[in-house]
């Protein structure tokens, strides 16, 4: 993807070698190309990976390290180099600048002068290359307050209204380990699960990562729970940081559907997200269960504030709780009411086809193309929205079906 930076590093001392990769694998706007121990290869591994940055570290043999900034400055002037140093000294910066450094970071190294330094190094080769520069992937959440909610109904169907955009490329990751089924709502037999993901990640390029997921029909990317049991086991929470990191840099939205279990992973997922969407009923039991949430989220630096309350099957006559006693209950407005229509959700699920394609008239699609729009895109006045409509492009596509009777 054009706003992730393909990077290769060299530095003979293994040890900050690894500290400056654990620092990479964390920013999800990096790709980390190759990693060498020697100058003197370093120059032919910049010419076969051809990365965007090269970082040198150059404590080890500073002369040495000058010339390969020079061989590589030469070569390959298409990479950046950005050199890491101990040394604070002017003499030494102003000979590794006119060796053809960019960049000149001083150890210990600051994870800010880092992400500070790439970005200066992205914002040149955007505007060298006059490219309009991508926005971030925007990252959905959503969990439930008790199993049977419409957690997956939901992160399907908002999926596959994402993806009916040509603009955007989607990815859904179903994190319930244990009874995900996401696979269930898309009629889909995926060759490569979650687990096959993790424990190959750090060998994985971006075209090697959409060939390992699931593609629909309607676009959106898959990226299912593991087929045994036992495989969850194996998927550690630095394998998910990663797996997050090189979704986020690959597709412009990632939807990420969590277990009821409220697990480390699930709970990295929405530290990852730009919204958490709260799935509720209203009945007693799911809301009792909010509060529990609410007052767990309410510990977790900067989690509150992302928390959406979503009602499912709003509407339905069996005696529920008003949307007034609700509020009261949990202390939070309700972001978003989906009208009960279980029928038609059951109809789309078995047969394995998305809303918008099964049932595009139907208020239940209306609502969730709507919910979708208010999260992920970008206010329309009701003039825009008709437009859209007419243009026949994207979500709008769908919109003239919402207005028929």
């Amino acid at each position: 993807m054009s706003n992730v930076l393909r990077i290769a590093i060299v530095d003979p001392s293994d040890s900050s070698r690894d500290a400056l990769k654990s620092t990479l694998l964390g920013l999800d706007k990096v790709w980390l190309e190759a990693e060498c121990s020697r100058y003197e290869f370093f120059a032919d591994v910049v010419a076969q990976t051809h990365p965007d940055i090269g970082i040198v570290a150059i404590d080890a043999d500073v002369e040495k390290s000058l010339r390969l900034l020079e061989q590589v400055a030469t070569n390959s002037p298409e990479c950046a180099i950005l050199v890491l140093s101990g040394s604070t000294d002017g003499s030494l910066i102003l000979k590794a600048m006119r060796a053809g450094a960019k960049e000149y970071l001083t150890k210990p190294l600051r994870l800010e002068d880092m992400v500070s330094a790439l970005d200066r190094i992205g914002d040149r080769r955007t505007g060298a290359r006059g490219e309009t520069k991508r926005a971030s992937c925007t990252v959905v959440a959503i969990a439930g307050t008790t199993g049977g909610v419409g957690t997956t109904s939901l992160a399907v169907n908002m999926g596959c209204v994402l993806a009916a955009d040509p603009k955007n490329s989607v990815v859904l990751v179903d994190l319930d380990m244990c009874l995900g089924d996401a696979d269930v709502f898309l009629d889909t037999i995926p060759d490569y699960t979650l687990a096959d993901v993790s424990q190959n990640v750090s060998r994985l390029d971006f075209s090697l990562l959409k060939r390992s997921l699931t593609k629909h029909s309607s676009g959106l990317y898959l990226l299912p729970r593991p087929v045994q049991l036992e495989d969850s086991r194996h998927i550690t929470l630095e394998d998910m940081q990663r797996v997050f990191g090189l979704l986020k840099a690959t597709f412009t939205h990632m939807i990420l559907d969590l277990s009821k279990g409220y697990s480390e992973i699930d709970m990295l997922a929405m530290e990852s997200a730009n919204h958490v969407l709260l799935v509720t009923q209203m009945d007693l039991p799911c809301l009792r269960n909010m509060v529990r949430l609410m007052m767990s989220f309410n510990e977790v630096s900067n989690l509150k504030d992302k928390v959406k309350v979503v009602v499912n099957r709003a509407g339905l006559d069996n005696g529920q709780i008003s949307l007034k006693k609700a509020q009261e209950t949990v202390g939070r407005e309700i972001f978003w009411q989906i009208p009960n229509d279980y029928r038609t959700m059951v109809e789309v699920r078995n047969n394995g086809v998305p809303l918008i394609e099964q049932a595009p008239r139907s208020p239940l699609t209306q609502s969730i193309v709507q919910l979708t729009e208010a999260l992920c895109g970008v206010p329309k006045t009701a003039e825009e929205t008709a437009a859209a409509a007419k243009s026949g492009n994207g979500i709008g596509k769908w919109l003239p079906f919402f207005n028929k009777k």
